[in-house]
């Protein structure tokens, strides 16, 4: 063995511990906690190189790590012009906190652009000890970050559709579908048959759910959907895909959206166009959140009770990360309010 590198009277650090074993910091952490899954011969790497380097854990840094921070972790890959004029988040945020507050607990919100700037995230929070466990949003279809906080010792629960296969507890309504399936209905009752969907991200779960959802429903009627446009969420999208959709003589007559926020977009979007909501054009919205009530017309929407939402996900991490909490039930569905931003196809 080699004797301890370095410059004298320096320790060395937990990033030179890692490049020196070619690992990432979360592996080195995890060797010393016993924590992830680091196979035994990559953890007797990192303790060897370790020793030669002259490195250990603090004793103050392995103090923080085994006690709670009494801190939770919300990760939101969003941009943050999104994140600002979508009130869901903050409905969501107003959830979470109205748990965590009474029992001492704080919220660390962190925006991130991109996948490997949020698997980053999650290692550095893991390695540094800062959170006890972590709030997921937007579930993915082959979705690595359950797998990834399982491997870093990291509590976690994700915001989604119900699935008991999931490597992490999951919070959210179940039948989403019925709830789409009963918005379709409705614009078929209303004799709407030019119905297009404005969806979020294709490889959104949710996305994928009501998308399928919404198109059996009108093959049910004989119908195709007008269209279906995916967007990123922002303002921009949602007007963009809204000129789109009223472009020409066989415009659409009935516009879904997959959010509230992009619905009131819409309707922007249509009155600039010189159109009437509901006499020209039927505007629905997903969220059913308060500002919707005060529109004009006052917003059709389904009502996914998001504050509901983020105090089961608070809950049920806190019971993960040892705390005496009330059992998380969610048995509601997804119900359709109409309003009247929806009205009968124009003739």
């Amino acid at each position: 063995m080699r004797a301890p590198t370095g410059t004298p009277g320096r320790r060395p650090t937990i990033k030179e511990v890692a490049a020196a074993a070619g690992v990432s910091t979360a592996a080195v952490s995890q060797a010393f906690n016993d924590k992830g899954r680091l196979s035994e011969t990559t953890r007797r790497r990192i303790l060897d190189t370790a020793l030669e380097l002259g490195w250990s854990p603090s004793a103050s840094a392995a103090a923080l790590r085994s006690a709670r921070t009494r801190t939770l972790a919300l990760v939101v890959r969003r941009p943050t012009d999104v994140l600002g004029a979508d009130p869901h988040f903050s409905e969501l945020i107003t959830g979470i906190e109205g748990e965590l507050a009474p029992r001492g607990y704080g919220l660390l919100l962190h925006l991130v652009a991109g996948a490997q700037e949020e698997h980053a995230l999650y290692k550095r929070l893991a390695a540094e000890g800062r959170v006890d466990g972590a709030v997921l949003t937007d579930a993915r279809a082959d979705d690595p970050r359950p797998a990834l906080l399982a491997r870093l010792g990291l509590p976690a629960v994700l915001l989604g559709p119900p699935d008991r296969t999931a490597a992490v507890p999951r919070v959210g309504l179940g039948h989403q579908g019925a709830a789409v399936e009963e918005t379709v209905h409705h614009l078929l009752g209303l004799g709407h048959r030019r119905i297009a969907y404005v969806a979020g991200p294709a490889d959104l779960q949710h996305t994928r759910l009501r998308g399928g959802v919404f198109e059996a429903a009108l093959r049910q009627a004989g119908l195709r959907p007008y269209a279906v446009l995916h967007t990123d969420f922002t303002e921009v999208s949602a007007v963009a895909a809204t000129e789109a959709l009223l472009d020409g003589a066989d415009r659409a007559t009935a516009i879904v959206y997959a959010n509230d926020s992009m619905a009131m977009c819409g309707i922007g979007a249509a009155r600039r166009a010189g159109l009437r909501v509901p006499e020209d054009l039927s505007v629905v919205g997903y969220d059913n959140l308060p500002l919707g009530r005060w529109l004009h017309p006052r917003l059709t929407t389904v009502d996914q009770q998001v504050q509901r939402v983020g105090a089961a996900a608070a809950r049920l991490l806190l019971a993960r990360c040892g705390e005496d909490v009330q059992d998380t039930v969610l048995d509601d569905r997804p119900r359709l309010v109409v309003r009247e931003s929806t009205g009968p196809a124009p003739g």
